[in-house]
């Protein structure tokens, strides 16, 4: 290649990247018969949020709340938070991005589990800083071990809690301890995604921890239980001094108008918040049994979906091609090192009850 056509190289680091891929929206052939690989909410959006949305659409030409202070003070009555210490953002996604560009860089590594979620590595090699995959314990994120691998160069902590995609927890005192033994210098971000399908009396999303110290934040998002995915909102609550460096880094104008304006009415939809909490706590553990039935591995999961382990690699690729084949969608995961399983999301008692009839005519 001649030199006038290589063009600007990019920064170091970049090209490492192996750019994120979701789950797949339809099968070969027509239509699904049911999307279960993005652990979206079978119930959709509050009807309240969608008439907000639908409304926002007559000020398009306006410029959003540029510092999203309605929705901060309707997450801070929800919650009980201090508004002033919420920053939100284009989907959580965004702000895993902000705080690795604030706080990481080029000869510093950025720590997570193992099997935890992919977009931290991406945010880490984005602003090049070196990911660690730190190995996990039965499909759980391990605190010793993650203490055991912060060293000088450590900056920041991604902990995924509940976990996508193992779908396994840390109890509150285990954060804690992570919490205490890190360096005052290294960020703990906890990411609760997940946090309001948990109904376990030991589990935490990590409020209190954010609330009271210097090095940590928590981070959650409108897309699973509240159904505004494709609307990417998220937020995280920071130390002040955390809040004050996002607020400089980000847009000014990262969250649309019309997000803000759904979020404010899902937030104010307790109903259906609960309903979509009590769809998920009655039929996953039901499908959770009838894969066991069928002789298959599933995992303990506190979110909304199941990793399910098959025999081999072998199997579950060619569980995938028979689901796909009955239009029904989970998730392949080679990308997080656990080639032999599949997660599938838990979605309507139609949906879920198709995919196990195509398991069970699979392993007939």
């Amino acid at each position: 290649m001649a030199p006038e056509d290589r063009g600007p190289a990019p920064r170091p680091g970049i090209l490492a990247i192996t750019p994120y891929v979701g789950g797949l929206a339809a099968a070969p052939g027509g239509a699904p018969v049911a999307k279960l690989s993005s652990n979206e909410s079978p119930l959709g959006a509050s009807p309240a949020a969608l008439a907000a949305y639908h409304a926002a659409a007559a000020t398009l030409h306006r410029y959003p709340d540029g510092g999203a202070a309605r929705l901060r003070a309707c997450l801070g009555e929800v919650h009980d938070l201090d508004p002033a210490r919420l920053v939100c953002g284009d989907g959580s996604d965004e702000l895993l991005g902000l705080l690795a560009r604030a706080y990481a860089g080029p000869g510093d590594e950025v720590l997570y589990s193992a099997h935890g979620f992919l977009v931290y590595a991406i945010a880490a090699r984005a602003v090049g800083a070196t990911p660690v995959a730190v190995p996990e314990r039965a499909l759980t994120a391990d605190v010793d071990a993650i203490l055991a691998r912060v060293g000088p160069r450590t900056r920041i902590v991604f902990l995924a809690n509940p976990n996508n995609p193992t779908g396994s927890y840390l109890p509150a005192a285990e954060v804690t301890r992570l919490a205490d033994a890190l360096p005052p210098e290294v960020l703990l971000v906890l990411d609760a995604a997940y946090a309001e399908y948990v109904g376990a009396a030991d589990y935490a999303p990590g409020a209190e921890l954010a609330a009271e110290r210097p090095n940590v934040v928590m981070t959650r998002t409108f897309s699973k239980i509240y159904g505004l995915a494709s609307l990417r909102l998220g937020w995280a609550l920071c130390p002040p001094a955390v809040a004050d460096v996002l607020n400089r880094i980000r847009a000014p104008f990262n969250v649309t108008g019309p997000a803000l304006a759904a979020g404010e009415a899902a937030l104010a939809d307790g109903d259906h918040v609960q309903r979509a909490r009590a769809h998920n706590d009655r039929w996953l553990p039901w499908f959770a049994e009838a894969l066991g039935a069928l002789g298959l591995t599933v995992h303990p999961s506190a979110g909304n979906f199941v990793l399910v382990q098959f025999a081999s690699p072998h199997d579950a690729a060619a569980a995938n091609a028979f689901l796909l084949q009955n239009g029904v969608i989970p998730r392949t995961m080679e990308a997080y090192g656990l080639a032999d399983c599949l997660r599938i999301t838990i979605g309507l008692e139609g949906e879920l009850r198709a995919c196990l009839d195509a398991l069970t005519r699979l392993s007939a």
